[in-house]
């Protein structure tokens, strides 16, 4: 392991984490791709250095974004006990299929604040198939007040680039951004390849992604650096002109058409267009515009791997599904981002003043 891969490694138990000799440490992968299970095993071996109570567990593979995982890393998390009193009151299986009602929600949740004190302290999550817009991810943070890496998709080159970041002037420059979003409520976007939506964030708070994790009940992607926000249900419309997905280019353009906050059309050539069909017919919530965010790394470089492209500096990205976890109201076990390059980026106030964020993917932050 060469000096630069050593800093970042150290740097996620220090830096992002700050993690103490005291605390519990879960770090898990699954079996789906061997290059993110190379990069959890160094990650967790370098973790004893921090601390002497790490966890590292390989459980099967959720098979999409947004997904529960399974029953070995709930115990794991939250604690033997914990899960056996939540099948008792038989909610496991309803909260893993995300077909669980509010009331029932109530009930889970009151269990785990009971035995809060039995779930560890921080999580790296270094599954392929991303834990953040989960249950599993969101009780952790908001009632256990565990710290939370959500790194779906990650390999070790990112530990020699995009985790290379100067974390403090990230944050700087997330806060800002997050701070101006924040005193708009509608949001016009426009691309060169065709994309034109809108939407009312009127209600909806935009938070920053910066990898700081320091703090209890702090959450976070690795590598970091974006805005999000939770665009307010059924006021997005326009046309969404795909160029990638979540790992290679799309060989010709595919083309959403949005209606009253969901997709009502997908059209193309492309093979990707059958996947997506077929995602969106399996529940109306997938077609949900579930979230916006904005790339605030400037050491984020690569298209082909959503985990960096959504960070890149600059960029946009829409997701559909979930959003329940960051302020949305819609809940399904589907969350899908898409990357927009050189977009730009209109913010309009209640009373109609248009201010422009991005620039055919510049910055301007200072008018």
């Amino acid at each position: 392991m060469n000096d630069r891969i050593s800093i970042a490694v150290n740097n996620i138990f220090k830096t992002n984490l700050g993690v103490k000799p005291s605390e519990r440490v879960l770090v898990f992968t699954d079996a789906y791709n061997q290059s993110i299970k190379k990069a959890a095993k160094l990650i967790a071996k370098e973790g004893n250095k921090f601390t002497e109570n790490i966890r590292y567990i390989e459980n099967s593979s959720t098979g999409c974004h947004g997904v529960e995982p399974p029953e070995q890393l709930w115990v794991e998390a939250y604690g033997r006990s914990t899960v056996q009193q939540i099948k008792k009151e038989k909610l496991f299986k309803p909260l893993l299929s995300k077909k669980i009602k509010d009331k029932e929600l109530k009930v889970v949740e009151e269990i785990i604040s009971a035995n809060k004190k039995e779930a560890v302290n921080a999580v790296i999550a270094l599954s392929y198939f991303s834990t953040s817009h989960t249950k599993f991810r969101d009780m952790l943070n908001r009632i256990c007040r565990a710290r939370y890496a959500s790194m779906p998709l990650f390999d070790e080159q990112m530990l020699s680039g995009v985790m290379q970041v100067n974390w403090t002037k990230m944050l700087e420059r997330s806060s800002e951004i997050k701070r101006i979003v924040n005193r708009y409520e509608e949001i016009e976007i426009n691309s060169d390849n065709g994309t034109f939506l809108t939407f009312s964030k009127k209600g909806r708070k935009a938070m920053a992604d910066t990898g700081i994790i320091t703090k209890p009940g702090s959450f976070s992607n690795l590598p970091a650096g974006e805005v999000y926000l939770a665009p307010l249900e059924g006021t997005a419309r326009g046309t969404m002109v795909l160029d990638w997905a979540s790992t290679r280019k799309l060989k010709s353009p595919v083309t959403m058409k949005i209606e009253k906050g969901n997709v009502k059309r997908v059209e193309g050539k492309e093979q990707f267009v059958r996947y997506l069909n077929e995602k969106l017919s399996e529940k109306k919530e997938n077609r949900n515009i579930a979230e916006l965010g904005i790339g605030t790394n400037d050491k984020a470089t690569r298209p082909d791997n959503i985990l960096e492209s959504e960070k890149i500096l600059g960029t946009i990205h829409i997701a559909l599904g979930d959003n329940s976890s960051f302020g949305g109201k819609v809940r399904t076990s589907f969350h899908q981002d898409f990357v927009f390059f050189k977009p730009t980026v209109t913010l309009i106030s209640k009373g109609g003043r248009r201010r422009v964020l991005l620039n055919r993917g510049k910055v301007i932050t200072n008018n």
